[in-house]
């Protein structure tokens, strides 16, 4: 179950970061899309927009979310 994934023994389990980064993008896409649709008004370039930043933000996010886990845990090396 989805919650279950929340239940996690320690704070740094990844599928906890993984859930966190997925759901902070939709937020995240959902806003870019809007904003290009706004200053362009194209929705086919608004979506193009929003559907190559999620995969790059997604990714991004990921990568800063476990940084910061390693820095807390002190295990920066």
């Amino acid at each position: 179950m989805l919650f279950d994934l929340f239940k996690a023994k320690s704070t740094d389990d990844q599928r906890v970061s993984l859930m966190k980064t997925i759901s902070w993008r939709v937020i995240g896409t959902i806003d870019t899309i809007i904003i290009s649709y706004f200053f362009t008004g194209k929705l086919t370039v608004a979506l193009g927009i929003g559907g190559f930043e999620v995969i790059s933000k997604m990714i991004l996010y990921y990568l800063h979310e476990r940084t910061w886990v390693r820095i807390v845990k002190g295990k920066w090396s």
